[in-house]
């Protein structure tokens, strides 16, 4: 008997249609609603390093973040290939003969990437979040340099009106400085002071930095992130010239071994990530023409939690720190030029002279320790080496504590490895006995490095502070004459690496990425290592 209706493989094909339909306008939604590629080439595709811990500008301090944030954001001033600083939403600036206000002029119809303007009010709103206590910024210091910001950061202030940040039109900033800061516009290229869509913020809150809901005003827009896969970014339509890049990948990873074979296939154009590129291959590398070298103002060394036993005697934290060897590190681990480092400003600042530091004394060391309680290391408690897992960290890791092993007999002091987000969670909350940490210069200038451990300060996390050394930046900070303040700058760089060492720097970094200079342009050393997306180019392509 025949059933009623249409027959079965006519109803098959029906319901096939339905759903091949649903999957193509499925498809089409996140295509133009949700930033889904399906896979449209892109014009460049660079390795930055690990999944990015976020990329909220008041938020992220590590410099891959930096770099995806600056691709999406920009400042008042922002930087071109060679690191200098350049106009940025701002076309010009005015700045008062006492150095206190700036005065600047936001080009013409800069809007947000959904096409609204963007107005003065925004940085004047954007500044605030950054400074609000509520938000937690670790970098909110970098707006210290505004008359009340600090005190306004520390609830000491609760009138945000009072802070030296003004709009009194929609297209003038005019900030004012509690004293004369000679690399402020520097500042004003940093990620902490980028404009914010606050509306979008209020509206999705964490959330807001996803494709589809970010909104931004820098050369890129964000279109995909797929955690630990890549993330894709587009030109900004609303930015106010052309970029030559039109769409740039972004791969996420921290194997070193694993990105240069991306290199070497051809499947990523470059690796502008220092520690994401194998140390034990530079000696064979080096003379690429794809290799690329510079020194940069950047130091790796180890924090002490000096809440934690035994490092809250001075006597152990000299002890370890005049133990170590570090020219083995340089010569065995990093092996691309690193020079030996026994204080934590980089040399490249004209006129500016670190004192001597702590140099390699054995027999010192281990009469400290013995002095401390632990003669050839008997009776040290056990305690954790903290670092991430990325690029030589590992090894080095692994060289302290044989260092320690060897020259001060302390074999309790255990591996502690963690992926970067963790790891950088970790070092904020201060659970740690010994950190292996970096810093990369924010700009040129010894200050970016010292003021770093004032008191509490957001990046200080080492649990250590000194009334005196926070007098002398205070002083500095009010220092007119550049020699007079280079001196303070020593002294407190001296109670830092000399008398009180809440540190151990370790070696200066040497900068290096892969590329093809045929392929890709626009990609300049400079000391801070700041690479703009927007200055890339593609040789030969209009």
């Amino acid at each position: 008997m025949a059933r009623s209706g249409a027959p079965r493989h006519k109803r098959a094909w029906t319901v096939a249609a339905v759903i091949v339909g649903f999957l193509a306008l499925y498809l089409a939604f996140f295509y133009f609603f949700g930033g889904w590629s399906l896979n449209a080439p892109v014009d460049l595709t660079l390795c930055n390093g690990d999944e990015p811990q976020s990329l909220d500008p008041s938020i992220v301090t590590g410099q891959l973040e930096g770099r995806i944030v600056l691709g999406l954001f920009e400042g008042l001033t922002t930087r071109d290939a060679s690191g200098k600083i350049i106009p940025g939403m701002a076309e010009s600036w005015d700045i008062t003969p006492d150095g206190l206000t700036y005065t600047f002029h936001l080009r013409p119809g800069t809007k947000w990437s959904d096409g609204r303007p963007l107005t003065a009010n925004d940085f004047v709103i954007s500044w605030e979040r950054t400074l609000n206590p509520a938000t937690a910024s670790e970098y909110a210091y970098q707006l210290y340099y505004l008359v009340n910001a600090e005190a306004y950061n520390n609830g000491k202030l609760k009138d945000f009106s009072q802070v030296g940040v003004k709009a009194p039109d929609d297209h003038t900033v005019v900030v004012t400085l509690a004293h004369p800061t000679a690399y402020f516009l520097e500042l004003t290229a940093f990620q902490t002071l980028v404009p914010l869509p606050i509306d979008t913020i209020n509206k999705y809150g964490k959330d807001w930095i996803k494709p589809g809901k970010m909104i931004s005003n820098g050369p890129y827009v964000l279109k995909e992130w797929r955690l630990n896969d890549y993330i894709l970014v587009e030109a900004n339509p609303y930015y106010y010239r052309p970029v030559p890049v039109h769409r740039i990948k972004v791969l996420p990873t921290n194997h070193p071994m694993a990105v240069f074979n991306l290199f070497y296939s051809r499947k990523t154009d470059l690796v502008l990530d220092t520690r994401s590129i194998p140390s034990t291959l530079v000696a064979d590398i080096k003379d690429k023409p794809y290799f690329h070298g510079a020194t940069i103002g950047a130091t790796s060394f180890v924090r002490y939690n000096v809440k934690h036993k035994p490092f809250d005697d001075v006597r152990v934290r000299k002890a370890l720190t005049m133990a170590l060897d570090k020219q083995d590190i340089v010569t065995k681990i990093t092996r691309c030029g690193e020079t030996v480092a026994n204080t934590l400003v980089p040399p490249g600042t004209p006129g500016y002279v670190s004192p001597k530091g702590l140099g390699y004394d054995v027999e010192a060391a281990r009469k400290l320790l013995a002095d401390a309680g632990y003669p050839n290391g008997q009776g040290f408690p056990d305690v954790n080496l903290l670092y991430a897992a990325r690029g030589t960290a590992p090894a080095v890791a692994t060289e302290l504590q044989a260092l320690w092993r060897r020259d001060l007999g302390i074999t309790s002091i255990h591996l502690r490895q963690q992926e970067w987000k963790v790891y950088l969670n970790t070092q904020e909350l201060m659970d740690y006995d010994l950190d292996l940490s970096a810093w990369i210069g924010d700009y040129n200038d010894p200050q970016t490095f010292i003021d770093m451990f004032v008191t509490d300060g957001g990046n200080n996390q080492t649990g250590w502070g000194n009334p005196q050394y926070d007098q002398l930046l205070a002083t500095s900070e009010q220092t007119a004459d550049i020699g007079k303040r280079f001196g303070i700058m020593r002294d407190m760089e001296k109670i830092l690496c000399e008398d009180e060492v809440p540190i151990v720097p370790l070696y200066f970094w040497v900068g290096m990425s892969l590329y093809y200079p045929d392929k890709v342009g626009g990609f300049e050393p400079n000391f801070v290592d700041d690479h703009r997306w927007g200055e890339f180019y593609i040789p030969g392509k209009p």
